[in-house]
C-alpha cells in the first residue's frame, strides 16, 4: 500500500479524519497533525511539517487541508521540490497532476463538500504526470 503523508489546521481537521477514514483501505497514511478542531494552530507549522517530508523522495505526496486550500498550498509552495495544488473539482485535479505534476493536494474544507473532496483525492493519487511538453514547464517551477 502506498503512504501519504497528510496534515491539516484546526479548520480542515474534520475533513482530514474522514478523508484518512475513508481511503484506510487504500493507503497508509502518516498523520502530521493538527490533532483537534477545537484548538486554533497556525497552517504554515503543518504545510512546512509536511513538504519536509514529500520532498525527501520524488515519489512522496501529500494532503494538506485548512478552511480555503489557499493557505496550505501558499506555504507549501515556498518548498523546493514541492507543486502544492488547491483542488476543487475532479478537472482541475487532473490537470494538476498531468500538467503541473503536483505532488501536494491542498483542500478546502469550508469550500468543498466531503464527496467531492474524496473524488478529488483519488483522481490526484491515480493519475500520473503526463510528461512530454509539460517537463521542460515543471523543471521552470
Amino acid at each position: 500500500m502506498k503512504k501519504i503523508f497528510i496534515s491539516s489546521d484546526h479548520a480542515g481537521f474534520n475533513l482530514k479524519e474522514q478523508i484518512k477514514n475513508k481511503f484506510k483501505k487504500k493507503y497508509i497514511f502518516q498523520d502530521l497533525g493538527t490533532n483537534d478542531s477545537k484548538i486554533s494552530v497556525n497552517y504554515p507549522d503543518y504545510a512546512h511539517k509536511l513538504c519536509k517530508k514529500v520532498s525527501n523522495n520524488h515519489k512522496n505526496m501529500g494532503i494538506l487541508v485548512c478552511g480555503s486550500g489557499m493557505g496550505m498550498s501558499m506555504a507549501a509552495n515556498k518548498h523546493k521540490k514541492i507543486r502544492a495544488a488547491v483542488c476543487y473539482s475532479i478537472k482541475n485535479t487532473k490537470l494538476s497532476r498531468l500538467h503541473n505534476n503536483a505532488n501536494i493536494i491542498t483542500l478546502g474544507s469550508r469550500l468543498i463538500k466531503k464527496n467531492i473532496a474524496f473524488k478529488c483525492i483519488e483522481v490526484f493519487l491515480n493519475t500520473k504526470f503526463e510528461g512530454g511538453r509539460h517537463t521542460k514547464r515543471v523543471r521552470k517551477i
